[in-house]
């Protein structure tokens, strides 16, 4: 005899630190990641999806993303040799080479080489300091503490939150509010680069920093603890450049940066290369391997892959949403994983897995969308020019 099948509901979304700041500000709030995520503000305070998405490109937006997780890694003897070593059977960055105060894309792979997760990585000098998405949050804690060897220790920042200061003004912005280097070794605000990261003081709360984003544009993400979120966000918000925005916002700007999101873009069944991320993969890891699933990842690198990640224009006004399949005449060649209205090109935008001998730029296809055929090009990714600012002082 076997038992009845049980259903189970769902857990009820938790709040994020700063839940009650935003539905002050006339928040839209939808669960993601199992939290309550505002989607976006009040029309009349300037919200909206498309307008925030044009203050962004334009000045500076806010973003609560403290959904995502944040982790330590270090060894229990201090080495950071060993620290990384741990990282790299996980991973396939060259995390030996990361110097303090950098930053790393990484991938959490699979024995397959299929993609867990895509990450952050940071050397903050004594240990590395990862952010997940969150959404992956438990999963990866999971397989860390699985694969970890015992001497090396795994923390979970849950006081923490992250804040994200997206656009061309946001150097301004943040730097009105007078931080300062923690340490005689940190630059200053405006010598940060992209990729570099530091550790700052704000009235004597301590802030972790670093030049980075999932918009495409200039900017910083600040790591805070909890209970000073919202008078940073406060302090950020009183200045003119600055609005909060919300998720609909951030995914339209990170879909025009061409940049995947997982669970969509990435998940299990897809390889760093066919997702073009073979960038994550450092020299001397493509030497030397010993990463979960370098056979296959090799290999595909060698060879070819039989799919590949691609950005595609459509014509008119119809978006093409994940799932819809991608043709060549009556072949089907794809499926779109992200797409919608792209409000700085004026067009829908997609990005998609099609066989690699329809992946060239130029190639015209169509993608169906209830029952209708939209006629689409392969672009190039990003759709929109990323603005990252890459100078800054030597580290």
């Amino acid at each position: 005899m076997t038992e009845p099948e049980t259903e189970f509901p769902e857990a009820e979304p938790t709040p994020l630190p700063l839940d009650a700041w935003h539905r002050a500000r006339g928040a839209r709030m939808v669960p993601f990641a199992e939290r309550w995520m505002p989607v976006q503000y009040a029309v009349e305070n300037g919200g909206g999806i498309l307008a925030e998405h044009a203050w962004t490109r334009a000045h500076a937006g806010l973003f609560d993303v403290s959904h995502m997780g944040q982790l330590t890694v270090a060894a229990e003897s201090g080495s950071m040799a060993e620290a990384d070593t741990a990282l790299e059977a996980l991973m396939p960055g060259d995390f030996a080479a990361l110097k303090p105060g950098r930053i790393r894309y990484s991938l959490l792979l699979d024995e397959n080489g299929g993609i867990l997760d895509d990450l952050m990585v940071t050397n903050r000098g004594d240990h590395f300091f990862l952010v997940v998405n969150g959404a992956c949050l438990w999963d990866d804690i999971a397989h860390l503490r699985e694969h970890l060897p015992d001497e090396v220790t795994l923390n979970h920042l849950e006081d923490h939150g992250l804040l994200a200061l997206q656009g061309p003004e946001a150097a301004a912005a943040l730097a009105a509010l007078g931080l300062q280097p923690a340490f005689p070794e940190i630059p200053s605000l405006a010598d940060l680069a992209f990729m570099q990261a530091g550790a700052y003081l704000w009235q004597r709360r301590p802030l972790g920093v670093s030049r980075s984003g999932y918009t495409g544009e200039d900017g910083f993400e600040i790591y805070v603890r909890a209970e000073d979120l919202a008078a940073l966000a406060d302090a950020l918000t009183a200045l003119p450049q600055v609005r909060p925005i919300g998720l609909g916002a951030r995914d339209s700007l990170r879909l025009e940066a061409g940049l995947p999101l997982y669970g969509h873009d990435l998940t299990p069944g897809t390889d760093p290369v066919s997702a073009g991320l073979a960038f994550a993969i450092s020299r001397r890891r493509r030497a030397e391997a010993g990463f979960p699933g370098a056979d296959r990842v090799l290999g595909l690198l060698a060879t070819s892959t039989p799919t590949r990640r691609v950005g595609l224009s459509l014509e008119g006004r119809q978006a093409a949403r994940e799932g819809a399949s991608v043709h060549a005449g009556a072949a089907r060649v794809g499926t779109v994983t992200s797409g919608g209205f792209s409000p700085t090109l004026g067009h829908p935008i997609a990005m998609a897995y099609v066989e690699t001998a329809h992946a060239a730029p130029g190639t015209p296809l169509e993608i169906e969308v209830r029952g209708k055929r939209l006629p689409a090009t392969v672009v190039p990714l990003p759709f929109v020019p990323h603005r990252y600012h890459r100078t800054g002082a030597a580290r």
